[in-house]
């Protein structure tokens, strides 16, 4: 999967699907130039496994600029308790934006300058669109834009034709940003992190950039570790393990895994603003990740899994789809 089920025996991060990163984007904005739309997907198979946001995580986009893989920018996304309407199921639930820089963008709590405060989450069809200072702010149950065989690649590559998220929803975070808020170099590093107040304490149980690399290329027992910890470590953690999932399952050299796993590690979507967004460079909603890991996985024997894109994506922000009927 793309980040989906990320936790240990492909789990939710501590059984809580709310924890749950599926996905990250960044991709120019469709309807302006000099704009930065970032997405971030969390909660598969919304809203069966959750029906909220949890009140007390911290979500967070980080933003590296000058290239040491360390945040320079932060997007920490919070949210009220929720407050259900009586026979409802899914009730009121307010989000809180803040945007950190410098030193407290390294932190993992939320910080800095408030961009919205108290923004109403949509769980309804209709994408609710919050304006102000230049940002664009929309935060609900959406679509799931992942497009896979999953039941294929788990039965030894056996094709069903299947897209197993054709019908899924998730609760979607979508920030339209100003190119300037990014930093003056076009090229900049994302990642995604969901953390979790527990007894007094912040702990990161999520992260990620790069589709479907812990489902890969982590042992579950490493899991819970990788989710704690920052992409500034992930070269001297992982590039030996890493290197050997990639000989045994795609007959790599040691010098071909290496090369290959600078594309990946450490874990932070790249995207050069000047530069056309596609997988790998950022990554738009229509992009074919799966496709691209397979090969990459697979040394070349293995390039698509046949699936297409979704259909149902919005031309304008915050483009992801309106969400499928519960069954």
């Amino acid at each position: 999967m793309s980040h989906h089920l990320s936790g240990p025996s492909l789990r939710s991060p501590r059984g809580d699907a709310r924890l749950d990163l599926t996905d990250l984007f960044a991709f120019p904005a469709s309807d302006a130039s000099g704009r930065t739309v970032l997405i971030m997907n969390v909660n598969p198979y919304a809203p069966t496994r959750a029906a909220e946001f949890h009140p007390d995580a911290v979500y967070r986009i980080n933003i590296d600029n000058d290239g040491d893989n360390r945040a320079d920018v932060a997007y920490s996304f919070v949210f009220s308790a929720p407050d259900p309407a009586p026979g409802a199921g899914t009730g009121g639930q307010t989000v809180t934006v803040y945007r950190a820089t410098g030193g407290a963008a390294q932190k993992h709590e939320a910080g800095g300058e408030k961009l919205f405060a108290d923004v109403p989450v949509a769980f309804g069809d209709a994408p609710d669109i919050a304006e102000a200072g230049g940002y664009r702010l929309s935060a609900g149950l959406r679509s799931d834009p992942f497009f896979a065989d999953l039941e294929g690649i788990v039965n030894n590559f056996q094709w069903t034709g299947r897209d197993a998220m054709e019908d899924a929803n998730i609760f979607g975070l979508a920030l339209e940003v100003p190119d300037a808020d990014l930093g003056p170099d076009p090229t900049i590093g994302v990642w995604a992190r969901v953390s979790l107040h527990v007894d007094g304490q912040l702990l990161s149980v999520d992260r990620g950039a790069h589709p479907s690399l812990t489902a890969y290329f982590n042992a579950e027992e490493v899991k819970d570790a990788y989710n704690a910890g920052e992409p500034a470590d992930d070269w001297e953690k992982y590039r030996e393990a890493w290197t050997a999932v990639l000989q045994h399952a795609g007959d790599y050299t040691t010098q071909a895994a290496t090369e290959t796993l600078k594309l990946v590690l450490p874990d932070i979507l790249r995207y050069d603003r000047s530069r056309p967004a596609g997988y790998p460079n950022g990554r738009t909603l229509s992009d074919d990740v799966t496709s691209a890991r397979l090969t990459m996985v697979s040394g070349g024997k293995i390039t698509s899994d046949h699936i297409p894109p979704h259909t149902d994506l919005l031309p304008t922000f915050p483009h992801l789809g309106h969400p499928h009927p519960v069954k």
